[in-house]
């Protein structure tokens, strides 16, 4: 191998190794800072996202709508549930299993089961302080208040807005 050859040989190798290196951070921020992977752990999303689906989700959204799915991490725990109220809301869950926001019953089509009020619950009626979200869970009857179901989420808690399901 001639000196020139080698010197070229040298040249590709460093420039292969930049090219890789400038990658690997692109692909560090992308996923450690804009976007996340995440399996769901249980069947608390049922029907709509079963155990071992894959969650593609956006960490940098302003805030949440009702009706999105929001994957988030509390005590040490990640979880996923739909948001269902937003700060300045007033939720409360009565006995009869209804949810109420605002003054109005929620008709949720796509959730199966009734919304139950969790004797360890919060109290009701609820009103949210602007940076948190009452999310739920959509398999409801088999969620904790503690572990999932009728919690608030402050926003520092909700890791990011999971890509919608396919149609």
């Amino acid at each position: 191998m001639t000196e020139t050859s080698r010197r070229a040989a040298l040249a590709d190798i460093r420039e292969f190794l930049f090219r890789a290196g400038a990658l690997a951070v692109l692909l560090v921020l992308l996923f450690g800072v804009v976007f996340g992977l995440a399996l769901q752990p249980d069947d608390t999303m049922h029907p709509h996202i079963k155990p071992g689906d894959l969650l593609f989700f956006y960490r940098l959204p302003r805030g949440y709508t009702a009706g999105e799915v929001v994957v988030l991490d509390k005590d040490g725990r990640r979880y996923t549930g739909r948001v269902a109220a937003r700060g300045g809301d007033t939720v409360e869950v009565t006995a009869a299993n209804s949810l109420i926001i605002n003054g109005s019953v929620v008709a949720e089509p796509d959730i199966y089961e009734p919304t139950p009020p969790y004797e360890d619950g919060p109290a009701y009626p609820l009103t949210l302080a602007e940076g948190e979200y009452f999310i739920l869970c959509d398999a409801r009857a088999g969620a904790h208040h503690q572990d999932h179901g009728a919690a608030e989420g402050q926003h520092r808690l909700v890791k990011g807005h999971a890509a919608p399901e396919a149609a």
